[in-house]
């Protein structure tokens, strides 16, 4: 096993920071945290918490991430990548690149819990915030060209942590390792700057925690985008690691 590439697509408001700890705890691998959320910034001129600082903190343009990716890759059997889906604007030559080089994993989440929790940091999300969109157009790029199909979906996942990703690494060609199911708690130094603003809960965790399902109503202002979400959200989940 040599250079194995992970580019693992989210959206926002799901486990994907905890699943970057998780390989973060394996000794064969190196982990990079949303490499494009710069380049998404400037692009989109979404005002999200820190903006400026994470504008200063990466290099903007993608062409460069890249480059930097690839030769990061060079240091560690494994590379994980953590990018969020609707950060991938505006490089489409990019991204065919990490289509060639990365295997993809995509990670999704029920919109239900997702918007619940995504409308408490940018009130009144809109479609592109929620990432679905972009998921489903990054997928249907993987179905269209015929690769892997490799989806996990956050419940099952912390339903049963060691299954899930037992089969996740089967399925990516890499042992799987015991170390993966904890950490310790605070920050890694892989951390984007962003972490104040997003990873206080993974920060004070030692492992997955188990699902417990919200118990709050979905506003009704949040329901046409809810049903637009889940349509996405099925489509997907019919190819995710189930126990």
């Amino acid at each position: 096993m040599a250079n194995i590439k992970i580019n693992m697509w989210s959206g926002p408001r799901n486990i994907s920071t905890a699943i970057m700890y998780s390989f973060a705890q394996r000794i064969d691998t190196q982990v990079v945290d949303e490499p494009f959320y710069a380049h998404y910034l400037l692009q989109s001129g979404a005002k999200h918490p820190g903006r400026a600082k994470v504008i200063e903190s990466q290099p903007k343009d993608p062409s460069i991430v890249m480059q930097n990716l690839m030769a990061t890759g060079t240091n560690a059997d494994v590379l994980f990548v953590k990018n969020m889906a609707h950060h991938m604007i505006e490089m489409d030559n990019i991204l065919e690149q990490l289509f060639e080089e990365f295997t993809p994993v995509f990670l999704i989440r029920d919109p239900a819990d997702m918007l619940l929790s995504l409308d408490k940091s940018l009130p009144d999300p809109s479609l592109r915030d929620t990432g679905y969109q972009h998921l489903l157009d990054l997928f249907e790029t993987v179905e269209n060209n015929e690769l892997p199909l490799t989806v996990l979906d956050s419940k099952e996942l912390l339903e049963d942590p060691e299954f899930v990703l037992s089969a996740l690494c089967e399925q990516l060609g890499i042992p799987f390792e015991e170390s993966m199911l904890s950490w310790q708690p605070g920050p890694i130094p892989e951390d984007g700057i962003w972490a104040e603003h997003w990873y206080d809960n993974v920060h004070k965790s030692t492992g997955f925690k188990p699902y417990t399902p919200k118990t709050e109503k979905l506003p009704d202002r949040l329901k046409p985008l809810y049903e637009h979400c889940k349509s996405i959200y099925d489509r997907l989940f019919a190819h995710a690691i189930k126990k």
